[in-house]
């Protein structure tokens, strides 16, 4: 049997499970064969998924981190992402920064910081101490620090708390990204492993991922922790002491495209664009 009809699977798609190649949904020495097949007899059935690593270019490096996977040793910028079939082909993180599980809230973030902190106020605030004394990311003198203006309306790589954690090669969501999950997907509200969330299941593929109902953090609290999520996006609001966001609550799933203060603690659930 030849290694191409050893590899079978999907021809070139994006993979809800970082590793297979193959597009059978899951990591397996078959995938590892499927490299194999790239690097040695130059076939390229699966070129578009070969790219383990993220680096641009597929190496025996990619062949390295299958089998790290495989024994239970990912290195820590793996992570797994499904794809929704979105037209931008923007393929979404399967939990949250911080987080080993879907199911797991993960950390929170103030908008445009990059780690998780116990105060979250102006008074703790890395890009300016109240709504009319920002420092970075202001379109509007008359929020900025002594007229401060730089007009920056999405957040520089490093201040985006999903490229600071896990890698150049993920972004917290612009908000035309969580536009588009709200446009593709349809939302239910559910229970997974006990944790309350909501499901989003695309109408183009049928593929879903799940946000849990994580909450809120303000002073030293947390709010609405099982009846509610928020998740940044790395897009300014008009007005610049705020930035979008993606909320919902239990029961009814109800959107809200609103801005929101950037010292809030809130999730970050990290997207990629597919290399298709």
């Amino acid at each position: 049997m030849s290694m191409l009809a050893l590899c079978g699977g999907v021809m070139a798609q994006a993979t809800a499970v970082r590793g297979d190649v193959n597009g059978d949904g899951s990591v397996t020495t078959v995938d590892v064969t499927c490299l194999y097949n790239y690097l040695l007899n130059g076939d390229e059935t699966f070129s578009a998924t070969s790219d383990i690593n993220g680096d641009g270019a597929i190496t025996a490096a990619d062949i390295t981190m299958i089998y790290n996977i495989l024994i239970g040793n990912p290195p820590s910028s793996y992570h797994e992402y499904v794809d929704l079939g979105l037209p931008s082909g923007t393929l979404w993180a399967t939990m949250n920064v911080g987080a080993n599980s879907p199911e797991e809230y993960g950390d929170y973030f103030a908008w445009g910081e990059t780690q998780p902190k116990s105060v979250y106020n102006w008074d703790t605030y890395k890009w300016g101490s109240d709504l009319d004394e920002l420092t970075k990311y202001c379109t509007n003198s008359y929020y900025g620090k002594n007229g401060f203006v730089d007009n920056k309306t999405e957040l520089d790589p490093e201040d985006d708390a999903a490229t600071a954690n896990w890698g150049s090669e993920w972004r917290m969501p612009s908000w035309t990204q969580l536009q588009e999950l709200y446009n593709n997907c349809t939302g239910e509200w559910t229970t997974r492993n006990g944790v309350n969330g909501c499901l989003f299941t695309s109408n183009i593929n049928g593929a879903s991922v799940f946000l849990p109902a994580a909450g809120v953090r303000w002073t030293s609290e947390l709010y609405y922790a099982g009846a509610g999520g928020s998740w940044w996006s790395r897009t300014l609001n008009v007005y610049p002491y705020n930035a979008f966001n993606l909320i919902f609550y239990s029961g009814d799933v109800h959107w809200y495209d609103n801005g929101i203060g950037r010292y809030y603690g809130r999730s970050v659930r990290a997207v990629r664009v597919s290399q298709n």
